[in-house]
């Protein structure tokens, strides 16, 4: 199994955060696209998929993934294996928390993709999210917040990572 971990990073904070997953995963395993030099076409090219998108301001989109938004409809990505996993302020914006992962998901699911990684809400103070399940109870990815509780992510990773592949592999079954 070969992973493809697309990120868009303008603070470098999804970056790092794609960086570690590598580390704990291993490059072997997963190659890093920067979607500012890599075209989402790439994602063709992976049977799973690992997507990293931050949220930003008032439940905007970061901008290397708004601009490749549209193009992301022309890639044939049905039944492909996708987690996700986002980055946004509860804090400072927490009624847009994580808006951008829920958008990311929502067009995925529109092109017949099987999500995995849903991660479960508690331990994060927000007022609002496009991010949650529809029983709430869910985020629909690995939630990170790197102004508030950047001393959980190192934990979360390691809690999500296997739950991740573990279920990218099942479904290969």
């Amino acid at each position: 199994m070969k992973i493809g971990l697309f990120y868009g990073s303008s603070t470098c904070y999804t970056e790092m955060v794609a960086e570690k997953i590598q580390a704990r995963v291993g490059p072997e395993l997963v190659t890093l696209h920067n979607l500012k030099t890599t075209s989402v076409q790439q994602m063709a090219d992976y049977d799973c998929l690992m997507l990293g998108i931050s949220t930003w301001d008032f439940g905007e989109i970061q901008e290397d993934w708004l601009a490749s938004w549209d193009a992301i409809d022309s890639v044939d990505l049905r039944g492909k294996r996708i987690a996700l996993f986002g980055l946004g302020d509860q804090a400072g914006y927490g009624e847009w928390f994580l808006d951008a992962m829920g958008l990311l998901h929502d067009k995925l699911v529109l092109q017949g993709c099987q999500l995995v990684g849903y991660w479960p809400n508690e331990g994060y103070e927000f007022d609002a999210s496009k991010a949650l399940s529809p029983d709430g109870q869910w985020f629909v990815g690995l939630a990170l917040d790197e102004t508030s509780q950047y001393d959980q992510t190192d934990e979360r990773l390691d809690r999500w990572l296997p739950q991740v592949l573990d279920e990218m592999l099942m479904l290969t079954v």
